[in-house]
């Protein structure tokens, strides 16, 4: 089958949601789904200068376009001599044209909305179906949602996204209300949720876009359900704690965690904190003592929320989360977006989440927070801490990011021009927590002499110490740089 790819044109005030515009474009171009489907997206304010009046411009633009997407704000915008603004003009001029229409209704304060605005959704009310939304999270959602349930109905999808496909052999009896209280309590205290707990399991889903014709979709099941892996076996975190700093059997330790997602983010984040060091300091303020953990758990559980949320559901790979001497690592079955880069997560870059439906839902829950700043909270924190920055690459089909327990990463090793005896070295030292001369000579192969300069050059560039004298000397790592 052909596939015919879609033009969107995005129609709001423009100085009152232009990061929201661009973010939007980037999540519509970049979504793994949508990209098959939508060609290009129009943004009034990335037209070159032309001859040309503007209003022409923009109705010109809404007649070439496949799909109107409205986001209707607090603000009017400019208005010509009639009256009018742009934004009202796109959506009557489209409705005009019989393009489908998408309507997002931002913000629920009526009393501080534009009366001419309240004017244009109560107009948008009366002659289609609109969302209310609250952020830029539940605009990404929503709009992902709508656009799927247009493809699917036009018979463009052959097969759904992984979050918006219902799960066939589930029913709304796999669904655990005790979860779905948990969550209205915990959306409506952390985020200002609007339903209230004692809203029904429907209900809920229904608003989340979670169910697909009264059957609870795959997202549905992955968040609230009772036993999900009976639906889906490798959506778990597997948790290894390795020994030294490469990845063999056998581990200090491993679990396997399932349950619902809220559920393995809660685990895998404890194993992690569980097995790394963390000093208890004294009780001078209040009855709990302070505790100061090696590695920052904020950080901790944002890569592994990070590699929940942007996984791949249709792989048979699970999360795996891997504790060396050395390092975290996060992996994270699938890849970025092709408008995302790995330079570009250590800058301000829009959100392109793979599972949108579920990082609402995460979101909501205060287990994410603002869309697309999870790695720049990662670097952070690791900044704070007087550790490295976090590393992320791609490696044999997964997403990987490294958080380090120390400061000695294989690229300062490199910048401070250790030889490859003296990496191995300290590599040792990482493992098992001291060397001697004599191991160093076994380990490396080298001469005593050669040795002892090796290890006094590291002595000397403060990268270790040495501990004792003569005999039972022996060298240990240094402290955070």
């Amino acid at each position: 089958m052909t596939i015919t790819r879609k033009r969107i044109f995005i129609s709001s005030v423009q100085k009152e949601f232009s990061q929201v515009r661009r973010d939007l474009k980037a999540f519509l171009l970049g979504d793994a789904v949508l990209r098959r489907f939508v060609s290009d997206v129009f943004l009034f304010e990335e037209l070159p200068a032309r001859d040309q009046r503007a209003d022409t411009v923009y109705l010109e633009e809404v007649e070439r376009c496949d799909i109107y997407l409205g986001i209707f704000g607090y603000e009017y915008g400019f208005e010509d001599a009639d009256g009018v603004s742009p934004t009202e003009r796109e959506y009557d001029h489209a409705g005009r044209h019989g393009k489908p229409r998408l309507v997002y209704v931002w913000g629920s304060d009526e009393k501080q909305r534009h009366p001419k605005m309240r004017q244009l959704v109560s107009k948008a009310s009366n002659e289609l179906i609109r969302r209310r939304i609250e952020d830029a999270s539940a605009l990404t959602a929503e709009v992902y949602a709508s656009l799927v349930d247009y493809l699917d109905t036009s018979g463009a999808l052959r097969v759904p996204p992984f979050d918006t496909s219902p799960c066939e052999q589930a029913s709304l009896k796999d669904i655990s209300r005790k979860r779905v209280e948990w969550f209205l309590d915990t959306a409506r205290r952390e985020r200002g949720f609007p339903l209230k707990s004692n809203t029904s399991t429907q209900a809920l889903l229904t608003h989340l876009n979670l169910v697909h014709e009264h059957k609870p979709t795959n997202a549905a099941v992955m968040l609230f359900g009772s036993n999900p892996q009976k639906f889906h076996r490798t959506a778990e975190i597997k948790c290894m704690h390795c020994r030294g700093t490469e990845y063999r059997r056998p581990f200090v330790s491993m679990q396997v965690y399932g349950g619902d997602l809220f559920e393995q983010a809660n685990l895998a984040r404890d194993f992690v904190l569980d097995r790394i060091d963390r000093a208890v300091g004294v009780r001078d303020v209040s009855i709990t003592a302070p505790t100061a953990y090696e590695l920052p758990p904020d950080a901790v559980g944002e890569a592994i929320v990070n590699a929940i949320a942007h996984r791949d559901y249709h792989s048979n790979a699970s999360v795996e989360v891997r504790l060396f001497a050395d390092r975290l690592e996060i992996w994270n079955p699938g890849s970025l977006p092709g408008t995302l880069t790995m330079d570009s997560l250590r800058h301000d870059h829009p959100s392109v989440p793979y599972n949108p439906l579920l990082a609402e839902s995460l979101y909501l829950a205060r287990y994410i927070e603002r869309v697309g700043s999870g790695t720049q909270t990662m670097i952070e924190l690791c900044r704070e801490a007087g550790l490295p920055e976090p590393q992320f690459e791609q490696r044999e089909g997964f997403f990987v990011s490294t958080i380090w327990r120390d400061w000695l990463t294989p690229e300062i090793m490199a910048v401070m021009n250790l030889n490859e005896r003296q990496v191995k070295g300290v590599t040792h030292i990482k493992g098992s927590g001291r060397i001697t001369n004599s191991e160093f000579q076994e380990l490396t192969g080298c001469t005593r002499k050669t040795a002892a300069r090796d290890l006094d050059d590291l002595v000397q560039k403060s990268v270790i110490v040495r501990v004792g004298e003569k005999r039972g000397s022996y060298y240990i790592l240094t402290g955070k740089k």
